[in-house]
């Protein structure tokens, strides 16, 4: 007899929700570390999302099953899933959510964990309870495992909040900081890319006043910024405590004893079917939570609850005999083996070390390209066209080390008495860079053409930039000092933030003015630009292929011809100057820095460092700490040393004061 899919959804339909609640807790713990890097690949991401979105909805929907069908009177193993569900809700270690918006709806979670609970209870006290002591017992076991991971994810999101976060910052007490610099060197334990250490004996020097020091302070905010996102996005809050350490401790043996006390209950009656899912959903919570517990026994997180303890005893046993580092180093061997890649899943505390870029000439150059125009209008019929734009004339690159030793001096640029007491710069985005004293005459020459507006600024200067730079002849002193490079990185990152990242920039969108400014770049390609017919399968490489480049990419000839075009631009009285103004003020400030007697590209790199401080202290802290889960932004960097620099600068101040 031919069955219909009703009847095989009524005897397949809940083994099929388990096994998927149970794959999309694995593709979480596998894809979680991709939004640690900005240039990880859209289809991780896409898998990442989707688990996400799915993971929780799967598992409450196949509790509910549990709960309302007759499924576990007639397949009686059945019932023993529902405490499985529970800690597929607890979710992994490395993920408790996607966005900074999903820690908002920590009461939601609580008020599910609540229901949670009461239905997978119900369910064993239904079906299980009386059925077998041994059943019953393993039962039991992973009940109370899915009730503390469950409870730990709702304490997670609950404690992902700006006051725990600084506080967390400062996980170990002052008067240890010798101890913890000691008991590094002691035992020669080094690990610079995951380890709290050096944020503790960086903080030391610190304390001495040894400043100079920059690339080993700027190392310290990369791994503060890997920090900020352990707290906002994980369970690291809540995972490296007395009771999180105890649940990573317990629930390997919960699950061990648990499939030994399952492996001698009966199960007559039982399908075959039912116990290859019971063993399944064993054997894979055995190998994540094992995970788990290594993966904590591991952390950089450890070192700091060791010194940070009460007890001296641990302290002592863990640190100073040098246990802890000896199971570090091992776990660093297991790494590298097969099976240990498949268990263990390091980060690096290091930031990503990549910047986003996003250039107009190019952007604008690209449309005359047939086929580039023909994808992007079919994206704009579906409403995606904005989404098709980021993605296909946006990429990134790696830091220029220029531009990262600009990032790093830039307690030169700002001096404590350029922030008020709220932490914010006094002053308006380029006065620093344009100062009297090294520019003399300058701001107040270009007062008129430097903006009024953060967001036409960063415009105006952008096409400047493309502008001074087309026209400036090549020099190998360029190219080995790297200013170029860095002025043009710059230049297409604060463009980029503007593209792409609004809320990194401080003030309302204006994207107006953007839209507004490549109307104004298509009517000269249009008028003076020949274009071209590309390739379909170069332009799905380009949409679908990766976007990162070790270097910044040099413009094309299309773009030197525009930035010609814009350069001698006719005088307000013979062109429509009211339709173009940031032509007109990229064009003028071009002029203007082209005929004085400083090193435009001098200038240049000095105001765009002047910008990305600006734009970095400006920036509000919810939009530094949404971004983290996209990788994370240079600004986030730069704002936490100027923070570090205005405190510590403080603190200097204060001391000299009482002496």
């Amino acid at each position: 007899m031919v069955r219909g899919p009703l009847d095989f959804w009524n005897e397949w339909g809940t083994r099929i929700l388990v096994l998927l609640s149970l794959g999309f807790q694995v593709i979480l713990h596998l894809f979680a570390k991709v939004r640690r890097r900005k240039a990880s690949s859209a289809m991780q991401r896409f898998f990442l999302w989707l688990a996400y979105q799915l993971s929780d909805m799967t598992a409450t929907y196949a509790a509910g099953q549990l709960f309302f069908s007759s499924t576990p009177q007639e397949h009686h193993l059945v019932a023993f899933w529902a405490p499985f569900l529970l800690l597929h809700l607890g979710g992994p270690d490395n993920i408790t959510a996607y966005a900074l918006e999903d820690s908002k709806l920590w009461k939601r979670h609580f008020l599910s964990l609540l229901v949670q609970v009461l239905g997978a209870g119900h369910v064993l006290y239904k079906h299980i309870i009386g059925s077998g002591i041994l059943l019953m017992l393993a039962a039991i076991l992973i009940f109370g495992l899915g009730v503390a991971k469950y409870g730990e994810r709702t304490c997670a999101l609950w404690f992902a909040n700006f006051s725990r976060l600084r506080s967390s910052l400062k996980v170990v007490p002052r008067d240890k900081h010798h101890q913890n610099f000691y008991a590094e060197h002691q035992h020669g334990y080094n690990d610079s890319n995951d380890s709290l250490s050096e944020l503790d004996s960086l903080d030391n020097t610190i304390i001495h006043g040894l400043m100079k020091d920059r690339e080993r302070m700027w190392t310290v905010m990369e791994m503060e910024l890997s920090l900020m996102y352990d707290i906002l996005y994980t369970k690291a809050s809540v995972i490296h405590s007395w009771f999180g350490y105890c649940i990573r401790v317990v629930s390997p043996l919960a699950i061990i004893a648990s499939l030994m006390l399952f492996q001698l209950s009966g199960k007559d009656g039982d399908s075959l079917a039912d116990v290859v899912v019971t063993y399944t959903l064993l054997v894979v919570a055995l190998v994540l939570e094992t995970k788990s517990l290594v993966g904590a026994l591991g952390s950089s997180w450890v070192f700091a609850f060791l010194c940070a303890t009460r007890c001296n005893w641990l302290r002592h046993a863990a640190l100073c005999s040098g246990r802890w580092h000896g199971l570090r180093q091992r776990l660093g061997s297991l790494h590298r083996s097969w099976p240990g890649k498949v268990i263990i899943t390091r980060n690096s505390r290091r930031w990503s070390g990549t910047m986003g870029q996003h250039n107009m000439l190019q952007f604008r150059t690209k449309q005359m390209d047939s086929m580039s125009l023909q994808l992007g209008n079919l994206f704009n019929r579906v409403g995606l066209g904005e989404s098709f734009e980021r993605r296909f004339y946006s990429w990134t690159v790696e830091v220029p080390e220029k531009v990262k030793n600009r990032a790093q001096q830039v307690d030169e640029i700002v001096s404590l008495g350029d922030i008020n007491t709220m932490g914010m710069l006094r002053y308006n985005w380029g006065k620093m860079a344009l100062s009297e004293k090294k520019y003399p005459g300058l701001y107040k020459e270009l007062e008129g053409w430097h903006g009024v507006d953060f967001h036409k600024s960063i415009i105006s200067w952008h096409i400047a930039t493309d502008l001074i730079l087309a026209a400036r002849q090549p020099s190998g002193h360029d190219a080995a000092d790297g200013r170029v490079e860095a002025v043009r990185t710059l230049s297409n990152y604060m463009m980029f933030l503007l593209v792409d990242r609004p809320d990194m920039l401080p003030g309302l969108p204006q994207n107006w003015l953007y839209k507004k400014t490549c109307t104004n770049l298509d009517e000269l390609c249009e008028k003076s630009l020949v274009g071209s017919r590309g390739s379909i399968f170069t332009a799905l490489k380009r949409l679908f292929g990766p976007h990162h480049h070790r270097r910044c990419l040099n413009p094309s000839k299309l773009e030197k011809e525009l930035a010609g075009i814009v350069l001698e631009l006719p005088h307000e009285e013979n062109f429509n100057y009211y339709e173009t103004p940031r032509l007109m003020y990229a064009r003028q400030l071009a002029r203007i820095l082209r005929r004085r007697d400083e090193d435009e590209v001098d200038v240049l790199l000095d105001v765009w460092t002047d910008f990305m401080a600006y734009a970095a202290n400006r920036c509000s802290r919810e939009a530094h700490a949404r971004n983290l889960n996209s990788g994370g932004e240079l600004t986030t960097v730069l704002w936490l040393m100027i923070e570090h620099l205005r405190l510590i600068k403080g603190d200097a101040t204060k001391v000299h004061a009482r002496v």
